[in-house]
């Protein structure tokens, strides 16, 4: 078992000893849903106001609702969200590449056949060179699809991993 196994074990026994919320309803109570980014930075519960059981909250890198769009037909399809809130941060890694530099990394790292592999599945890695455009971008995106209602209340924002403060661009 490796130490991350192990912790995860251990905390769970720690957590598990006191848990007292396995009666919560399986649709989020507040109805709405946080998209935010899978960066390890970022604490979307305690930056957010979310207490268990609150919303749900959908990660991937860069916070992409291309990338989230199935998760967020099924929250709000099945489990009754109608609202929701994209956040994209700070120092994001989607800031740092392109497709093509993704591309030669695989080449380079796992070789010609994870690369054909990839080719072939025509993977779009989805990175942004424009913080607030690639926000505003994803919001427009949600509310141009047909998969997401029109009177679901969809918001930008930025969060800043220097600051812990969260700002709205849309």
């Amino acid at each position: 078992m490796s130490a991350i196994q192990a912790n995860l074990e251990a905390s769970s026994e720690r957590y598990s000893a006191t848990f007292t919320k396995g009666h919560l309803a399986l649709p989020p109570a507040k109805k709405y849903l946080v998209l935010t980014c899978m960066d390890a930075r970022i604490d979307p519960a305690a930056a957010f106001g979310i207490e268990l059981g609150d919303a749900h909250v959908i990660r991937n890198a860069g916070a992409s609702a291309v990338d989230a769009l199935r998760s967020i037909i099924i929250s709000e399809q099945l489990l009754g969200t109608n609202e929701i809130l994209l956040v994209k941060h700070t120092g994001c890694g989607m800031l740092t590449f392109t497709n093509a530099d993704a591309y030669a990394l695989v080449e380079q790292r796992l070789g010609a056949e994870a690369s054909a592999e990839l080719k072939a599945k025509n993977l779009d890695f989805l990175a942004f060179p424009d913080l607030e455009e690639a926000v505003r971008k994803d919001v427009e995106f949600l509310k141009a699809s047909r998969l997401v209602p029109g009177e679901v209340t969809i918001s930008g924002w930025v969060y800043e991993v220097e600051t812990g403060k969260t700002r709205r661009v849309v």
